[in-house]
């Protein structure tokens, strides 16, 4: 009997040194530095808000988190990067909305936005709209929309890329406007902003790193894509009040690779939770109009599991393509 109980617990002390290491992860995790993909240009919004979230999370995390900036590609080489990293949780990228699309614009094996990510947090979203610079001729949406019209493909707009937010509502305005303009892609808004102020390109449509530029008198703001207006643009109509019911802001957040130890996610969401929330983070959301849109990553995964066959059907109907 008692060679029998000291078998048991001889197997049971072998499940749990098999357990141990899942347990122990998160308990241990991080003990080095965490690198996190940025797959736009630095000097932009996403750049601003990742760096200083990064900054206090690190605090928390007990551990810096080392920033990469890797622009191109429609803002999707994070995307890229999560699937050839080891799930650790020492390499995490943004994703965007940007990510969710790109696989229905290209015949390319990619990834599946639900299933290839751990989702570890949304954090915000872009307030967006278009943009021209002080002394274009155009004082309105309307007015733009009607001089469109009269020269189809003549005027053109900067995006931070094919099929991303700004390009995929550009794409449905001008379709509903009956009106073409010329699509000039870029990898991300500090390009979209050193175009229109040097003449480059006739307008942009992107994210909100053109905010000072409106506020100093440089640009003018003719429209934006937001679910209301803009608190530090109360004069700047929306999409919605011009006869478009489309856009809004959809949230952005943090992954890891899949298969990541749900310990160690736990790690993360709670360090940037409490970044996200600091009072430094949300005067740089103030200062990009950007909204806090938090959610855990379970709930971000949902989000992204209803949202995917919007954008693929949004794809397909305005019959974007990459290849």
């Amino acid at each position: 009997m008692a060679k029998l109980a000291s078998t048991r617990r001889g197997l049971l002390t072998g499940v749990a040194l098999l357990a141990a290491p899942n347990l122990a992860r998160g308990a241990d995790f991080p003990d080095r530095p965490i690198r996190l993909i940025i797959p736009w240009a630095a000097g932009g919004s996403t750049d601003a808000q990742l760096r200083s979230l990064c900054e206090i999370a690190g605090r928390h995390l007990g551990q810096p988190i080392v920033l990469e900036n890797r622009p191109g590609a429609r803002g999707t080489f994070g995307a890229q990067a999560l699937l050839q990293a080891r799930p650790d949780g020492y390499v995490l990228a943004q994703l965007h909305s940007g990510v969710l699309s790109h696989p229905y614009m290209t015949r390319a094996t990619t990834w599946d936005p639900v299933e290839d990510f751990t989702y570890i947090i949304a954090l915000t979203g872009y307030l967006s709209g278009l943009v021209v610079r002080h002394e274009a001729p155009w004082s309105s949406w309307t007015a733009l929309m009607n001089d469109v019209r009269a020269r189809p493909n003549a005027i053109t707009y900067g995006s931070s890329g094919i099929g991303g937010l700004s390009h995929l509502v550009m794409a449905q305005l001008l379709q509903r406007e009956r009106a073409e303009m010329l699509h000039v892609p870029y990898r991300g808004v500090a390009e979209t902003t050193t175009a229109l102020l040097s003449g480059t390109v006739d307008s942009v449509a992107d994210s909100s790193g053109w905010a000072p530029h409106v506020e100093a008198g440089r640009m003018r703001l003719l429209a934006i894509w937001a679910n209301d207006r803009a608190r530090r643009f109360p004069q700047v109509p929306t999409i919605k009040e011009l006869g478009h019911d489309i856009g809004g802001i959809a949230p952005y957040g943090l992954a890891a690779p899949k298969g990541t130890d749900p310990g160690v996610v736990r790690v993360l969401h709670d360090a940037f939770k409490a970044a996200l929330h600091d009072p430094a983070q949300q005067a740089v959301l103030d200062r990009y109009d950007m909204p806090n849109l938090y959610m855990t990553g379970e709930a971000y995964r949902a989000w992204v599991a209803a949202r995917v066959p919007v954008e693929r059907d949004l794809v397909q109907r305005l019959g974007i393509r990459l290849d």
